[in-house]
This record gives C-alpha cells, sequence and structure tokens, in this order.
C-alpha cells in the first residue's frame, strides 16, 4: 500500500524523456529523501533513497556510470 508521501509527492520526469520509447522514470523529493519509479508502472512501487543514496546515484549519473551502452547485461 502507498504511503501518504507518496500519494501526495509531486513527480517529476526529465525534460529530456522521449514520450515514444516508453523509457522513463519520474521522481519525488520528499522530506527524507528522493523517490524514483517507472512512469509506465506508477502503482508498481517506487525506490526510496536517503540523501547520500541519491547523491551518489546523481554522481554516478553524471560520471556516465550507469549508462545502458556501459553495462554488459544490457
Amino acid at each position: 500500500m502507498p504511503t501518504p508521501e507518496l500519494c501526495q509527492a509531486r513527480w517529476r520526469r526529465s525534460s529530456r524523456t522521449n514520450n515514444g520509447n516508453g523509457n522513463c522514470v519520474e521522481l519525488a523529493l520528499l522530506p527524507g529523501g528522493t523517490a524514483i519509479r517507472d512512469s509506465k508502472n506508477r502503482h508498481g512501487g517506487a525506490l526510496l533513497l536517503d540523501p547520500a543514496a541519491w547523491q551518489a546515484f546523481r554522481t554516478a549519473l553524471v560520471a556516465g556510470q550507469a549508462d545502458a551502452a556501459q553495462d554488459p547485461v544490457a
């Protein structure tokens, strides 16, 4: 069951989202951290990150460490 914080959260999508391919996530800034969810499955749950984990995730994205092209599984 969703928490009230997630139900009332202001979810945002990246301005770089390509609406044609359906590969996008949404995020919401919460009092205790950041929530991330799949925009195609909004009721499927959310990943909750505390401030330190969110900063580490953002740092990895900026450094290109999360690019699918570099992921041997992708």
